[in-house]
């Protein structure tokens, strides 16, 4: 390459769909994808105001999708107003997720689907429908999923999130066999213990709290800020060369 490098991590000119864009996680990749140059379209079920103000502060450029990821008829009209808003989306990150903690014996098969649905089957469904239309165009894109911890371990209490974002990880490489050809990178984040909603019950215990913390070589809960290098690495060039890896942010967790 000849030039600057750092133009390698430049996302100016491209389109950016975010789910679960409203809060956490994906409101900070939301503004780091802003401030990388992108325009970012964010698919939420409630209002994605506070993402757009801070977008707006930095001038950056934001339009929101209020779409129900539980229900797989929404994708059409994601894919639709998310076209509509920038042209053509480039890059896909599949943040949204739920999680509902309960001892394995007393798991309903209503909970357990309700968080399959979310965070295997729209995952899967959403990166079909975008691929589909950069392999037709033949000019590629980038899929970011978010994985988890519990994409390499078992966790507690949690059988079906460890479940969905096991298939995660394995989704993400089964999809980066078929479409690396394509110039399409599929990859994958797996945030460590991080301080948003998903964990505010943790948070909450002290004794919990303590426990994970002792682990965490690092030492702290993970931020959303944590996460923005890694997102906007796997959504620029100079990911390339880098297909069906997961990256964990995890503080050391993994490591320990």
């Amino acid at each position: 390459m000849t030039g600057n490098y750092m133009d390698m991590f430049s996302l100016k000119g491209k389109t950016a769909l975010v789910t679960g864009a409203n809060t956490g996680l994906g409101q900070g990749i939301c503004l780091a994808y802003a401030q990388a140059g992108a325009n970012v379209v964010g698919v939420a079920r409630r209002s994605c105001r506070e993402t757009a103000e801070k977008i707006e502060a930095v001038s950056g450029h934001f339009t929101e999708v209020i779409a129900d990821l539980s229900d797989l008829s929404v994708i059409p009209r994601i894919a639709a107003e998310a076209n509509a808003a920038y042209g053509r989306v480039d890059i896909l990150v599949n943040n949204a997720g739920i999680i509902k903690r309960c001892d394995a014996v007393d798991v309903t098969i209503e909970d357990w689907d309700s968080v399959i649905e979310v965070n295997q089957r729209m995952v899967f469904f959403l990166c079909q429908a975008f691929a589909k239309g950069w392999i037709q165009d033949n000019k590629g894109g980038k899929i970011i999923n978010i994985a988890s911890m519990l994409s390499f371990q078992g966790g507690i209490r949690v059988p079906s999130y460890a479940a969905s974002k096991s298939a995660v990880m394995g989704l993400t490489r089964a999809l980066a066999n078929e479409w690396s050809k394509y110039n399409i990178n599929v990859n994958a984040i797996a945030p460590g213990y991080m301080a948003t909603n998903n964990t505010a019950n943790l948070r909450s215990d002290e004794q919990r709290e303590e426990e994970i913390l002792s682990r965490i070589p690092a030492g702290r809960w993970g931020t959303p800020e944590d996460i923005a290098g890694a997102a906007i690495f796997l959504a620029s060039e100079a990911s390339s060369y880098i297909n069906g890896f997961t990256l964990a942010v995890d503080g050391g967790w993994l490591a320990r």
